[in-house]
């Protein structure tokens, strides 16, 4: 075995053990209540290279026999690649002479990623960015080394009304919080630093009003939660910090007015946490610049099977808002005292009707068969599975629009990117799937598995997806058989 499955394992629990400090979410069903079913599994046409397995996982067997080297696509074919290692976000941008741009994380933990750049896989340090002209042929025009964009953990976030790029400085617990903040309109391939300031107090995870105007900063283990006005993107002005809350990742109303918390809870010593899973705020007078403003909890929702609460995206479809919410990684057993990972709970994603923000619902949930308890627990032994933040779970998702979109796209960690047909809110079904488990040039049997964490980017007019996999690097994925016409 080479030195990159040991250090990859040494970096997960590493990672795990400042996650633990982040806070465990709830146990899951253990009063015998059954989970949640998985979604119907992808109907795959021309040009598929199919799992083996159930729906989302690489067996230990396709690593030996070196069937996962050659990756795992269903309705999708790759288009663009570049080799090296990724984190938590993959963002686009087009700028105001149309020039096409990605920006890219290029670790997940601190300034560098695991392994630690030993066996040179490393993309390097801080946040890429790319020239995506030819999305075929992606190139990197420069890398934002800056403190803040060395390790901006999860905060990295694009403002397209606005051409602004953010992010403050984080890790897995919380750090010093410093905003940074870019523009990118002039030129998408050259952002050009306006601002760096403490106003974040300190940093893991944000949020941002459409407008542009009001950037939202949690520090998740730090517990603090902060509201920024970057109406002078030059000159940022803290308007509002709170202490005592766990938020993880934050969106807003179209109107900047309700804020939806991805709620991790305060209680780090507990095992069940209180409150864990979606908060929905109040934050009218954040957004009218009322002096001194107050934020306002307007409810609370959990869910039995939940882990890690990680961000809720908004859509409205048909005169009702949603929300496509995930959950990360798989928390404590489902026993309440099982330490073995195979028995750890998957909280995946799920669909949140939010029209009434006072009383929020869970409508349907989207996990994949891997997610379930019995095939969890017989997939401990592949490679990756292991781990307790990570295996086969999930982390980040995404829609293409918040208007009536049809499809969501989630990183699901060794199971690679994955995409929804949520057209049906109450019956979404997965159509496509895009997994390389496999670093180019890596040994199949001495590989981890997929880390697929970001969350994905959507190219509508290229009918393509863009996301990063620690494992194997930044792709651009085109759906196809059909599937790119519930982009339209």
């Amino acid at each position: 075995m080479t030195a990159a499955g040991p250090l990859r394992r040494l970096a997960v629990s590493v990672a795990s053990v400042a996650l633990a400090g982040v806070g465990v979410a709830g146990l899951g069903p253990a009063d015998g209540r059954a989970f949640p079913h998985p979604v119907p599994t992808a109907d795959c046409g021309p040009g598929a290279r199919p799992e083996t397995d159930v729906q989302g996982r690489v067996p230990a067997e396709d690593f030996e026999s070196g069937r996962a080297a050659r990756g795992y696509r269903c309705n999708t074919r790759p288009v663009g690649h570049l080799d090296g290692t990724g984190g938590f976000k993959v963002l686009r941008y087009v700028d105001a002479r149309g020039r096409e741009c990605a920006y890219y994380d290029a670790s997940q933990i601190l300034p560098v990623a695991p392994p630690f750049q030993v066996t040179g896989a490393s993309s390097g340090q801080g946040v890429r960015v790319v020239d995506m002209s030819d999305p075929a042929e992606p190139v990197v025009t420069t890398s934002i080394t800056t403190p803040t964009m060395l390790s901006p953990h999860e905060s990295l976030l694009v403002n397209e009304r606005r051409g602004l790029l953010a992010a403050v400085m984080g890790n897995a617990y919380s750090s010093a919080g410093v905003l940074e903040v870019y523009d990118i309109d002039t030129d998408c391939r050259e952002p050009v630093l306006l601002s760096r300031t403490q106003s974040a107090t300190l940093g893991h995870e944000s949020g941002w009003t459409r407008d542009g105007l009001t950037f939202y900063a949690a520090s998740s283990g730090g517990q603090t939660f902060t509201a920024i006005d970057l109406t002078d993107p030059t000159a940022p002005v803290q308007l509002f910090e709170q202490y005592n809350v766990n938020y993880h990742g934050m969106r807003l109303s179209p109107d900047g007015r309700t804020l939806y918390a991805a709620h991790i809870g305060n209680d780090l010593t507990a095992v069940q946490l209180p409150g864990e899973g979606l908060r929905i705020l109040d934050v009218s007078e954040i957004q009218d610049r009322v002096e001194n403003p107050s934020v306002t909890v307007l409810s609370n929702l959990t869910w039995p099977e939940g882990s890690i609460p990680q961000v809720a995206e908004p859509f409205r479809r048909a005169g009702r808002d949603y929300l496509f919410q995930v959950d990360e990684f798989s928390t404590v057993g489902l026993n309440g005292t099982s330490v073995d990972p195979a028995d750890y709970t998957v909280g995946a994603a799920r669909i949140i009707d939010v029209t009434d923000p006072r009383r929020p619902r869970v409508v349907s949930s989207v996990r994949l068969q891997v997610h379930q308890p019995a095939e969890r627990r017989a997939a401990a032994g592949d490679p990756g599975a292991s781990s307790p933040v990570g295996g086969y779970t999930g982390h980040y998702c995404s829609v293409p629009t918040r208007r009536s979109p049809r499809l969501a796209a989630c990183s699901m960690i060794a199971s690679g990117l994955r995409v929804f047909d949520i057209s049906d809110v109450r019956r979404p079904r997965e159509v496509a799937y895009f997994n390389m488990p496999v670093a180019p040039g890596t040994e199949a049997a001495d590989s981890g598995g997929a880390s697929a964490y970001s969350q994905p980017a959507w190219d509508l007019e290229g009918r393509s997806i863009w996301y990063s996999d620690e494992t194997s690097g930044f792709w651009a994925v085109r759906l196809t058989n059909g599937v790119q016409r519930l982009l339209r």
